[in-house]
């Protein structure tokens, strides 16, 4: 059985995930503790739920996504997985992170790449790597069949979409992708968002304005 876990952190209200099964191995997705308290509460519930974090990723590179990278890489001695059109977001965070107020903020490297089609494994569980551009150039999105869970990062949001004016977003590009990779998922499946309240393929499908039944574009 996959857990997940979400801690909601940094000024941003980003939420970091922490995705773990019945074995113990846990995978910490887009790690946005900056603070050291935020960072003391993840380590905490791991403690807590004896856990061994092997993997660290990204749904995409975004500063609010991606300030506990350095923190998680040395804490846990992990490699950074991301997607390879990431790599200049990624770099980007350095310029401008610190007019965002993180002045504190310390840059890391990706160590490999994911990609579409490939799996994400979380002990004995296994999560698709589904391809969702549009709000970043190579954002990913980690799909649990078994379950129908989905950590969808700032692709969707309950009732909303990810912003589209940042350095290589396609408004056009996300609209099609999350209709043809997201929506087109089991309407039980629960989406797990960068912000917010999780919410369902079906209550999307409905009512999301932008890419829902009702949507003009």
């Amino acid at each position: 059985m996959l857990h997940i876990k979400s801690f909601t952190f940094n000024p941003f209200q980003e939420n970091t995930y922490l995705i773990y099964d019945e074995s113990g191995e846990a995978t910490l997705i887009d790690p946005g503790c900056y603070e050291i308290e935020e960072q003391l509460d993840l380590l905490d519930f791991i403690s807590e739920k004896k856990l061994k974090v092997t993997q660290l990723v990204n749904t995409h590179c975004h500063v609010d996504h991606v300030l506990g990278n350095f923190w998680a890489k040395k804490t846990f001695s992990l490699p950074l997985g991301i997607h390879p059109n990431e790599i200049p977001v990624l770099k980007s965070v350095e310029v401008y992170g610190p007019n965002y107020g993180f002045k504190n903020y310390q840059s890391t490297e990706a160590d490999y790449f994911l990609k579409e089609g490939e799996q994400l494994i979380v002990g004995k569980e296994s999560l698709e790597i589904l391809f969702v551009p549009g709000h970043s150039p190579g954002h990913l999105v980690f799909y649990h069949k078994p379950s129908n869970k989905a950590i969808v990062g700032d692709t969707i949001f309950r009732g909303s979409i990810g912003r589209t004016d940042l350095p290589g977003g396609n408004h056009q590009l996300l609209l099609k992708k999350i209709k043809s990779e997201l929506l087109t998922l089991p309407d039980e499946t629960v989406l797990f968002p960068g912000h917010g309240p999780s919410t369902t393929v079906a209550f999307e499908k409905a009512s999301n304005p932008f890419v829902g039944k009702s949507a003009t574009s």
